[in-house]
């Protein structure tokens, strides 16, 4: 049995589940370099929700911060999270944006690539995993959304590992986003996977339920190459588990880690000044660290409960929270049983709120869950009862095909939209995902550069409108 890898998320994944991904570049770079020295198979620091985050509240530039890590921390490698056709936006993109996108991700410094689709409909990974097969040295890691349903079972899971194998991942990750996964499911689980697909396998839990350290250590047991973990400060809760404690607790072992507990005691020990700040001055939500055992009955990842209970608020009606979990799984089976992570997390809760505080299931339905009972997102687990689609979407016609093949080349109209704010190429693709929101920070950018009318355009600095 070879060393178990670490792929350490506090750069990512763990301050997004629990902050809300408002970590900043500034708070991060004291760590860069520890982190560096450590040994991680990998560094999970960019994609997921921190592009949105950099533009719509910190003003960052996410391409200068991907920039900068790599800078830091050139001896390991840096992992990013991709949502396949949906990139790291909301919406399906044509495959020339997605293909830009990847091509460019790696240029700037990122070295292995975990791609997912919502629904496991391996056809809108295609495009971006040929995509990320081109580019030299890039790993492309395939991640499996985890969720439990009639029709979710090990057999069905190792169906579509086969699917990822065939299309030429370098790796598997099992992205239980919700916490759902538990000890001995995840032993039958990773062991069929070792068992019937040739590739490395990697396991991502999240500890909402209080379980994932239980879950890793099954994992590797079971044959698991890689684990997900965060330094202990901002661990547990919607976070992972600690890396610390992985690494001790694998110590010794057939399966040690061989990383070095002092080096990762001096980063938490930085790390914990961050927990603190957050803590005082509210970012970090006690309730955010409790363990929830309601995630393994109503699926609903922390994210999405924080969402559903700020959506609540807004109505006045926090007292239905209850009835709103309930309906989360009656929503998501009419809708085929879609695995609940990014988008399709917020289009089932959001449903599940409007019939609750309408009164009446359906009386009210968003575009977005429109699109998912369309076809607009993909194929879901399971096909979608025909009398139910008439009713949600009339006489709208479905989409059976992929969905991208409606979508003619945009990256051209995009760069013509956006040519008064480009100031690098990168630019472009921030705009494709997030419009205005990246307009806003493109004015901000440009004032702070060149002041208030943005005249002084100087080609010496490398800014060539386009």
């Amino acid at each position: 049995m070879a060393k178990v890898g670490i792929t350490e998320t506090v750069l990512r994944d763990a301050h997004q589940s629990l902050i809300a991904t408002r970590m900043t570049m500034e708070e991060m770079l004291p760590m860069l370099k520890m982190l560096d020295g450590v040994g991680f198979r990998s560094l999970e620091c960019w994609g997921g929700a921190t592009f949105d985050s950099c533009l719509r509240f910190l003003g960052e530039d996410p391409w200068n911060r991907l920039r900068t890590l790599k800078e830091n921390m050139p001896n390991t490698p840096l992992q990013m999270l991709f949502r396949g056709q949906n990139m790291l936006g909301y919406r399906h993109y044509a495959d020339d944006v997605v293909e830009y996108f990847v091509q460019k991700s790696v240029a700037n410094g990122i070295d292995v690539i975990r791609i997912f689709d919502a629904l496991n409909d391996i056809r809108n990974l295609e495009t971006s995993i040929n995509a990320a097969k081109k580019e030299k040295g890039a790993h492309v890691q395939v991640a499996m959304s985890y969720t439990t349903s009639p029709v979710h079972n090990i057999e069905s899971f190792v169906e579509y590992a086969k699917k990822i194998e065939a299309v030429g991942a370098d790796s598997i990750c099992v992205k239980d986003m919700a916490g759902l996964l538990t000890p001995y499911v995840t032993y039958d689980l990773v062991k069929a996977l070792k068992e019937n697909v040739k590739l490395p396998i990697q396991l991502h839990s999240h500890a909402t339920a209080g379980i994932a350290d239980m879950v890793l250590m099954k994992a590797i047991e079971a044959g698991a190459d890689v684990i997900d973990t965060a330094m202990s400060p901002l661990s547990g809760g919607t976070s992972h588990p600690a890396t610390e404690a992985m690494v001790a607790a694998l110590q010794g072992t057939e399966y040690d880690t061989g990383l070095d507990l002092l080096k990762l005691t001096e980063i938490a020990k930085y790390v914990s000044t961050l927990r603190h700040k957050y803590l005082d001055n509210g970012q970090l939500n006690p309730k955010m660290l409790e363990v929830d055992v309601n995630a393994l009955i109503y699926q609903v990842p922390g994210g999405m409960l924080s969402n559903l209970v700020s959506q609540l608020k807004q109505a006045g009606r926090e007292d239905q929270l209850e009835e709103v979990l309930q309906e989360v799984p009656r929503v998501r089976k009419d809708a085929g049983y879609p695995p609940l992570v990014t988008p399709s997390s917020q289009i089932v809760g959001t449903q599940a709120v409007f019939n609750v505080i309408n009164g009446e299931r359906y009386k009210m339905v968003t575009k977005e869950f429109k699109g998912l009972v369309r076809g607009e997102y993909g194929a879901t687990p399971v096909p979608i009862d025909p009398a139910f689609r008439k009713q949600i979407i009339g006489d709208e016609q479905p989409i059976d095909c992929r969905p991208a093949d409606q979508l003619a080349p945009e990256l051209d109209k995009l760069r013509s939209e956006m040519s008064e704010w480009y100031m690098q190429e990168e630019d472009v693709l921030s705009y494709a995902q997030f419009g205005q929101v990246a307009v806003k920070f493109f004015e901000k950018r440009r004032n702070e550069t060149y002041g208030l009318d943005g005249a002084h355009l100087d080609e010496e600095k490398g800014v060539h409108p386009v």
